[in-house]
């Protein structure tokens, strides 16, 4: 089970894989799994093991509020419902059990307890949400960044200097958050426009890991720059000419291939 390579197509998932996946006994292994997971379920399974199911029918409530329900959005309004509640009646454990939860999904919706947080400053937000950017599931790693988009958004300088630390970090699940995060267009999220119209301020970031050995790294350094060539192309030609003439290397053609594409 654990070891799994996981279905191509929704309905070519085994049912009992589906069942346990919406019990949350089970971290889905792909995208196909992981869209396939009826959340209003795992809500009720998980909050009845982990002893909360007096929140469960406030949560599937906020859930069928929402006016166009995706994965994203369904995952985010749990996040969110929870937070409040938690907040609401001082409980202080739920964060935990859900951070720890061997379900994915449900350590996704841990993350917005960081995101919604308003006492938390910068600093904080990202010192906490680093421990699920370092998660071994590609959707937590996905969601955490989205949860504290924002807040890097609205603390862009700050924030820029706290990541930059980043960049020297063992993980490189970590180290790919530093771009990932601030990607000027990124993917299913909110665009940086002063990122898109001067994307010096986050070249720091992107000198840092040039040269990290991560492929999962060299493609979101990438990709932040092939985000940024779509509205100031002459900046991402630019610096890849100068990395170009400072270091050929195979890493280096591979980001400049990959930040030239839409050119």
């Amino acid at each position: 089970m654990e070891n799994r390579k996981g279905a191509r197509s929704i309905k070519d998932i085994p049912e009992g894989v589906l069942a346990m996946l919406n019990k949350g006994e089970l971290s889905s292994v792909n995208l196909t799994e992981w869209l396939a997971i009826d959340q209003r379920q795992l809500v009720q399974y998980v909050l009845l093991d982990l002893k909360k199911d007096m929140y469960t029918s406030i949560v599937l409530d906020a859930i069928e509020s929402i006016k166009k329900p995706t994965v994203n959005s369904i995952n985010q309004c749990i996040g969110y419902t929870l937070y409040c509640l938690a907040k609401e009646n001082e409980d202080r454990e739920l964060f935990e059990l859900l951070k720890k939860h061997k379900s994915d999904l449900v350590r996704c919706w841990a993350t917005y307890f960081i995101g919604y947080n308003d006492a938390l400053s910068i600093n904080e937000k990202l010192e906490e949400i680093k421990y699920f950017a370092g998660d071994g599931h590609f959707g937590v790693r996905e969601i955490c960044w989205m949860a504290v988009r924002a807040d890097i958004i609205d603390k862009l300088d700050e924030s820029i200097t706290i990541l930059l630390t980043w960049t020297k970090d063992e993980n490189e699940y970590i180290r790919r958050f530093v771009t990932e995060s601030t990607r000027p267009r990124g993917v299913w999220c909110k665009h940086i426009d002063r990122l898109k119209e001067n994307p010096e301020v986050g070249l720091p970031l992107l000198e840092a890991l040039k040269e990290d050995s991560s492929k999962y790294v060299m493609d979101s350094v990438g990709n932040w720059l092939n985000d940024a060539a779509k509205t100031q192309p002459a900046f991402v030609l630019e610096v890849c000419d100068k990395w170009e003439k400072q270091n050929n290397s195979k890493g280096i053609q591979y980001i400049i291939k990959k930040a030239k594409r839409s050119l």
